[in-house]
C-alpha cells in the first residue's frame, strides 16, 4: 500500500495501524497530491490509501490523485479516508464505478478490522463504504411504503453494488435486476417530496456509475484476456512496458470454415459459433491458460503468461486435446440436429515472447511479440486433416513425458527462411475429417 495524509498523526496512526497486519505492508508515504502521484508511480502498490483534502489547495485533491493512479496504473485499488460523513465526496469517488473504491470515515478506522478489511476488498477489485455514508445516502430517501426486498434493494444501490452483483444475489437475470431498480426509483419519486429530491439525485448518480462501469468493465474483459488485471494489481506494469518470456502459444481453428460459412444460414453460423468458442473457451481455462483472440473462426491462447508457468508446453498439449474432445462432443449434438461438424486443426509453439500492454487508456491490448506466435500460426496450418495437433520441436522437447508423435520432418513454412521440425500427435481426437480443406 501507498499511504498519503498530510497530518503527521493521522498518517503514522493509520500506518501503525496498517503495520498490525501481516498481510500488509506499506511501500511508501506522501502529504500532497504531487507526492502520492509520483509516489505510486514509483512503487506500484496494490492499494493506494488517501486522505481527501490535501496541500496545494485542500479540496479533493486525495481522490483526485488516486483516479489519475489508477489511469496510469489500472487495478490499483483505492482507500479513501475522510472525516467528511457529506455522501457527494462518495458519490465523487465512485463517478467511475465502485469496483476496486473504499470509502471510510477517520474517526472509525480504528473500530475493529474495518481498515484492512477495507483495503483486502480493494485490492480484489471489490468494494466498501462506511455504514454511515450509506445511512446518509439511505435515510432520506427511505418510505415506509418499500417491502423488506425494495429496502435491501435501496442499501445495495447506495453501496454502489453492481446490477449483476444484485441479480446474482437474488438468482435472476441483470435485465430483471435493472428493471427492479427503476421499478424502485419510479416508487421514490412518486412519493418525493423536497427533502428527499436530493437523495433521489444521489441515487441515480451512483446507479449511473454502477451501470457505467459494468459497461467499461465488459469492453474491457473483451479487449483484455482473462487474469491480466490480477497481473497489473501485482506487478504494476504501466501501458507499453515489455517482458520476456517463454510460454507456449496455441493456435487453433476450424478446417472448411469457408465452406461451411457459404452452406449454413448466418443466424445459424453465428450461433455454431459461439458454442465453439465456448467450448474451446472452456479448455484452455481449465489448463490455466488465457484467450488471447478470437479471429473468426480462429482461436489464439497462450500458456505461461501473463503468469510464467515452467509447464506451460504440458498445459497447452493438455488443452490441445481437451478442446479436440468438446468439439467432438459438441459435434455429436449437432449431428442429432442435422447441423455440420466443426473439425479442427491446432498448432503449438514454444519459445520467448516478447508480452506487453499496448494501446492507450481508451483502449487497451494485451500482445505477444515474437517468432513463437508467428510460428505457431504456421503449424497450425500444417495440422491436417480435421483433428490433428501439431508441435514444434521446442514444444515436444518441453513436454516433462514425451507423447507418441509422428515426425512430419523439416519443413518450411511462411515466412521463415530456414525449416523447422515438426511433429504431429499420433492419431485422431474423434473429430469429422469431413471438412479439411479451406480456412
Amino acid at each position: 500500500m501507498f499511504l498519503a495524509d498530510d497530518n503527521i498523526l493521522v498518517r503514522e496512526g493509520v500506518r501503525a495501524l496498517l503495520a498490525a497486519e501481516d498481510d500488509l505492508e506499506v511501500v511508501g508515504v506522501a502529504e500532497d497530491f504531487d507526492g502520492l502521484v509520483q509516489g505510486a508511480d514509483a512503487t506500484h502498490p496494490q492499494v493506494v490509501v488517501t486522505d481527501i483534502r490535501m496541500p496545494p489547495n485542500f479540496q479533493n485533491e486525495g481522490i483526485e490523485a488516486a483516479k489519475l493512479v489508477r489511469k496510469q496504473h489500472p487495478g490499483t485499488g483505492v482507500v479513501i479516508l475522510s472525516q467528511y460523513d457529506e455522501p457527494e465526496y462518495a458519490i465523487a469517488l465512485l463517478s467511475d464505478g465502485a469496483a476496486g473504491y473504499a470509502y471510510l470515515l477517520k474517526d472509525r478506522v480504528g473500530d475493529g478490522d474495518q481498515l484492512a478489511r477495507a483495503v483486502r476488498e480493494v485490492a480484489t477489485g471489490g468494494s466498501m463504504l462506511d455504514p454511515a455514508i450509506v445511512n446518509a445516502i439511505v435515510a432520506p430517501a427511505r418510505s415506509d411504503e418499500l417491502d423488506e426486498r425494495e429496502d435491501q434493494l435501496l442499501r445495495w444501490i447506495a453501496e454502489g453494488r453492481p446490477v449483476k452483483a444484485i441479480a446474482a444475489t437474488w438468482d435472476i437475470t441483470a435485465e430483471a435486476a435493472n428493471d427492479a431498480v427503476e421499478d424502485l426509483f419510479l416508487k421514490l419519486a412518486k412519493e418525493a417530496s423536497a427533502g428527499k429530491e436530493g437523495a433521489l439525485r444521489r441515487l441515480r448518480l451512483l446507479q449511473k456509475a454502477i451501470v457505467d462501469r459494468e459497461e467499461q468493465g465488459e469492453t474491457l474483459s473483451r479487449l483484455l484476456p482473462g487474469r491480466l488485471v490480477e497481473k497489473l494489481q501485482r506487478d504494476g506494469r504501466g501501458i507499453g512496458e515489455s517482458e520476456r518470456m517463454d510460454v507456449t502459444v496455441l493456435m487453433s481453428d476450424v478446417r472448411g470454415y469457408s465452406g461451411i460459412a457459404e452452406r449454413v444460414e448466418a443466424t445459424v453460423l453465428a450461433s455454431m459459433l459461439n458454442n465453439h468458442r465456448a467450448e474451446m473457451n472452456a479448455a484452455i481455462l481449465s489448463e490455466n491458460g488465457t484467450v488471447m483472440q478470437y479471429v473468426g473462426d480462429a482461436v489464439m491462447a497462450v500458456f505461461g503468461a501473463p503468469f510464467a508457468q515452467a509447464d506451460h508446453a504440458d498445459m497447452a498439449l493438455a488443452a490441445a486435446c481437451a478442446m479436440h474432445e468438446r468439439q467432438h462432443a459438441l459435434n455429436d449434438r449437432w449431428r442429432g440436429e442435422s447441423i455440420p461438424e466443426f473439425g479442427i486443426g491446432i498448432g503449438l509453439s514454444t519459445g520467448e515472447v516478447a508480452a506487453a500492454l499496448l494501446g492507450s487508456e481508451e483502449r487497451l491490448e494485451y500482445t505477444l511479440v515474437g517468432d513463437t506466435v508467428n510460428l505457431a500460426q504456421r503449424l497450425q496450418d500444417l495440422a491436417r486433416p480435421a483433428g490433428t495437433t501439431v508441435l514444434s520441436a521446442p514444444t515436444l522437447a518441453a513436454l516433462s513425458v514425451r507423447p507418441d508423435v509422428e515426425s512430419l520432418g523439416s519443413q518450411m513454412v511462411k515466412g521463415r527462411e530456414t525449416p523447422v521440425e515438426v511433429y504431429k500427435l499420433a492419431g485422431l481426437a474423434g473429430t469429422t475429417t469431413t471438412f479439411e480443406t479451406g480456412a
